[in-house]
């Protein structure tokens, strides 16, 4: 198992930038997320903004990732559930893999809220546990993925600058 952190500043206010993150997909500097379907969102009676969300990936594998599992398919399903708290201005995402549940889980979690010394700025934490199931190199593999997830982090956070300054 890994577990990988990271914290990203982002130079925006908060609202700037949850808001560009709810719309961060697709984007050309991601272009593996296909698909974004809201299958349920509501407000709840604290004013909550709850979201859950299916995110269609389509990753390309290498061949012998793809036949250390079996699979000759590449596209992965992402389930999304996410809170925005705006009275206390705090946004928390967390994200799972459906699919190849049996060999593989990542479990993501993302939390964004104002930065605590300068107020028009945001802070986003984020935390994913990685675990490779059944393969006798399976911390090599969860090694792949992890920097797979720290590379795409960065592209996210490029993405949602973008996406907040247009």
């Amino acid at each position: 198992m890994k577990i990988w952190t990271s914290e990203h500043t982002f130079d925006h206010p908060w609202e700037t930038v949850t808001t560009a993150a709810m719309q961060k997909y697709p984007n050309p500097m991601n272009p593996n997320v296909v698909g974004v379907d809201v299958l349920d969102r509501h407000v709840d009676p604290n004013g909550k903004l709850h979201s859950h969300r299916l995110l269609s990936t389509e990753w390309g594998m290498p061949s012998i990732v793809r036949s250390l599992i079996g699979a000759c398919r590449t596209k992965t399903y992402v389930e999304e559930h996410s809170v925005v708290d705006p009275m206390k201005k705090v946004m928390e995402l967390r994200s799972t893999n459906i699919s190849f549940t049996n060999l593989v889980s990542v479990d993501e979690r993302l939390i964004y809220k104002p930065h605590p010394q300068e107020p028009g700025k945001t802070t986003l934490t984020q935390e994913a546990t990685i675990c490779v199931k059944g393969v006798s190199v399976s911390s090599y593999l969860e090694g792949l993925m992890e920097n797979t997830i720290s590379s795409n982090a960065k592209k996210v956070c490029i993405a949602i600058w973008i996406t907040g300054t247009q």
